[in-house]
């Protein structure tokens, strides 16, 4: 397995691929909520791969205020979930992140994840709830050292 900064079409197309199978066809999100205006030429994305197969991808968005951040979309194959792809996911995106000054980072977690981003050092903001009408979601972050 590999992490791979997305920077090619074809590495594109592979987030793309993930996203479709694991939010659209997985949890049912329509497609026109699952590509938003997040997503540009400019958009910011990180890519697994099982050899040559995609498996798991993120999107990467700097805020304005220029230290914080947020990962987004994170996506998982669902015969990928916990075998350490998405521990190998977050941890790029999150080095990658540090390499713009990030020193905090958000990402609204499925309920069902909190744990999985806990045990990453994340700490779950349950006063920050919200419900995206597919799943419960809660705004989970992580000061960076």
């Amino acid at each position: 397995m590999k992490a791979v900064r997305v920077t090619e079409y074809w590495q594109l197309a592979g987030v793309h691929y993930v996203r479709i199978q694991a939010m659209v066809k997985g949890f049912g999100i329509p497609l026109d909520k699952e590509f938003d205006e997040g997503d540009t030429g400019k958009s910011l994305y990180v890519l697994v791969l099982d050899d040559i197969y995609p498996v798991a991808a993120c999107r990467l968005h700097l805020l304005e205020e220029g230290e914080e951040a947020k990962i987004e979309r994170v996506s998982v194959l669902e015969e990928y979930r916990k075998k350490g792809v998405g521990r190998l996911l977050i941890e790029a995106a999150e080095d990658w992140l540090q390499e713009y000054k990030v020193k905090k980072i958000g990402i609204t977690s499925r309920d069902e994840a909190v744990g999985f981003y806990e045990a990453l050092g994340y700490r779950a903001d349950y006063e920050k709830r919200s419900n995206s009408g597919v799943f419960p979601i809660i705004y989970v972050e992580k000061v960076l050292n």
